[in-house]
């Protein structure tokens, strides 16, 4: 783009680069960058000014929206995106799933039929181990059937930590002791970090996507987990997810979003809501067709 270096003001960035880095980040991933977010962006940023030995902010925010600098977005949207996660975040989900949803799916796996879920931003790995115990506890012959859990996200270096499996000791400590007990296992290391047990890892394929582009999938999910990753986006962005979402649901498929996020009235007419942000797709009796009527007990 040949951007030409100015003089920043007292946070490090100046107004045009901030400016530069905001449409990007919204071009590539659909982040929407707020003013006030200014100076911790020059924070991050700096990090990679060092790593590639650039002078200044402004010669970084140059560099990675020229052409040039395509093989850095990478780098670019791993500094930029926030992955706050931990293990069991909004456990009413997955006791929804564990009562009402899983059941049938099992059932449903057991006819031999296909069962697929998807953990779309799933950051470090918690939620789809979570998943993964989820299904484990209600069906643990599911490895052993055509059940599986995707689990995606935008940045490929939090996307590792993910496949790794190894968290601190201190990061399962949310979890009940029989979950803790049944799906880990010190790695032997003397700082006390636990492994993801096999039988969880078999069910999970971790790969890399990007919720903006194309999603190269040929079946679709009986349940989807996207939450507190659209807050982060503006509202057309967020509403049009929505609806790429409903449409690859199975019919009563179920989307499970963010507490504090929601999905607006216009979609209302693909997604159902069932509790509070939990969504149904509509259409045919499914394997999940029953979510409804139990929602009326709980």
């Amino acid at each position: 783009m040949g951007l030409k270096a100015q003089v920043s003001d007292g946070d490090g960035l100046s107004e045009r680069d901030f400016d530069v880095v905001a449409r990007l980040l919204n071009q590539l991933a659909g982040i929407e960058l707020k003013p006030e977010k200014r100076a911790m962006i020059a924070a991050r940023i700096s990090k990679r000014t060092r790593a590639l030995g650039l002078q200044s902010l402004s010669e970084y925010c140059a560099y990675v929206a020229s052409p040039q600098g395509e093989t850095e977005h990478g780098a670019f949207i791993s500094v930029l995106t926030t992955n706050m996660t931990r293990f069991n975040r909004e456990p009413k989900h997955f006791e929804h799933l564990r009562e009402h949803i899983l059941p049938n799916l099992r059932r449903k796996a057991e006819r031999g039929e296909r069962v697929r879920i998807w953990s779309a931003g799933c950051s470090s790995g918690e939620e789809a181990y979570d998943l993964a115990f989820a299904a484990l506890g209600v069906c643990p012959k599911c490895p052993e059937l055509d059940f599986k859990i995707l689990a995606t996200d935008i940045d490929r270096n939090i996307l590792s930590i993910a496949q790794h499996g190894v968290y601190d000791a201190q990061a399962v400590t949310g979890l009940p002791e029989n979950i803790r007990g049944a799906f880990f296992q010190p790695t032997g290391h003397s700082n006390g970090e636990l492994s993801v047990a096999p039988a969880a890892r078999k069910l999970i394929s971790f790969g890399h996507l990007n919720l903006h582009s194309d999603w190269p999938f040929k079946g679709k999910f009986d349940v989807i987990m996207c939450r507190n990753v659209t807050i982060y986006f503006d509202a057309a962005t967020q509403q049009r997810l929505w609806k790429r979402f409903a449409q690859a649901l199975v019919p009563d498929g179920l989307l499970y979003i963010g507490h504090s996020e929601n999905v607006s009235p216009e979609l209302l007419g693909h997604l159902k809501p069932i509790a509070p942000s939990i969504y149904q797709s509509r259409g045919a009796t499914g394997a999940s067709g029953t979510a409804t009527q139990q929602e009326g007990k709980t």
